[in-house]
């Protein structure tokens, strides 16, 4: 039976950089733009060369399978309650709600679903096809709200080339779909760009925990209270039951999907949310807390589906 040691050999690098982060903030050792900066370079240069490398060595056919399917009923339930709590319940802007829904259903897969797959299944390869759908169907859909607010809809007909995340994603895929072996001196590029990028926004994120004044106000904590209450619990919960009683898949792939369903919010909504101006205290709060919660979920369902 898996013990939450294990468990937490996956998030102590993400707590130790966010706290690294918060003493460059408090010390000033990077100047007042530090923050913004790290941000940019993430999202303009390291993200799209981790992306561009991960989809273009994956095949696309990967996430066509059951599992999936269950994973994806989990994350369409929760950001569309994301979508209708800062709707109805906290009158967002079109930009805060998709921050909002994101954040609500947008999984940790690849830096912390790989250490804790690996801790709790022995098996991390269900990580390739979840990246393939964040990335290739939920974030475009999220961008495309961002990019159209900030520069008005005729700018959305240009938002592939324009957009480093999606442009970096569509060479991906169309690399993958060629079937097209990259160059070794590409690969090693990408791999050191690409490897920049989670410890740098780690660090962004925690230069802005002292940099920002936490969510304050009733409305807004109850807020980040949902949004975590809908990632950490709504969306393993219908994960699991979209996986067991419609699918009946096989306990091995029931305890991957709740897993991975269960993963706390990634730090790349942060990213997004602090590059386009948007929803960025939410963000930053749903990242640390849902992080925070999810040691405890993520430990629950290992006991409760994992192998005797």
């Amino acid at each position: 039976m898996p013990s939450l040691h294990p468990l937490l050999s996956g998030f102590a690098p993400i707590w130790a950089l966010t706290g690294v982060g918060y003493v460059v903030g408090r010390s000033k050792l990077l100047g007042p733009h530090a923050e913004a900066v790290l941000n940019r370079f993430v999202f303009h240069v390291a993200m799209p060369a981790s992306l561009f490398l991960m989809i273009a060595r994956t095949p696309l056919g990967r996430f066509a399978n059951p599992s999936m399917l269950a994973f994806a009923a989990g994350t369409v339930v929760a950001i569309g309650l994301g979508l209708l709590a800062g709707r109805v319940l906290f009158r967002r802007k079109p930009g805060e709600l998709a921050i909002g829904a994101m954040a609500s259903g947008y999984v940790n897969s690849a830096n912390l679903g790989i250490p804790v797959a690996v801790q709790v299944i022995g098996d991390a390869s269900f990580v390739a096809p979840v990246v393939l759908f964040q990335i290739l169907l939920v974030t475009p859909a999220v961008l495309a709200v961002l990019d159209g607010g900030a520069a008005g809809r005729r700018a959305l007909l240009t938002l592939p080339v324009r957009n480093p995340i999606l442009l970096a994603t569509a060479l991906g895929a169309v690399v993958s779909a060629a079937g097209v072996h990259l160059p070794a001196e590409l690969n090693r590029s990408c791999e050191l760009l690409g490897g920049a990028g989670v410890p740098t926004a780690l660090i962004a994120l925690g230069i802005s925990l002292h940099n920002r004044p936490p969510a304050d106000g009733r409305s807004r904590r109850a807020e980040v209270g949902l949004t975590v209450a809908i990632k950490t619990l709504v969306q393993p919960l219908v994960a699991l039951a979209v996986a067991g009683p419609l699918l009946h898949l096989p306990a091995h792939q029931l305890l991957t999907v709740v897993l991975f369903s269960a993963l706390p919010t990634a730090q790349n909504v942060y990213t997004y949310a602090r590059e386009y101006g948007q929803g960025t205290v939410l963000a930053r709060d749903v990242v640390l807390w849902s992080t925070l919660a999810s040691m405890a979920t993520l430990s629950v369902v290992s006991w409760t589906l994992g192998p005797a």
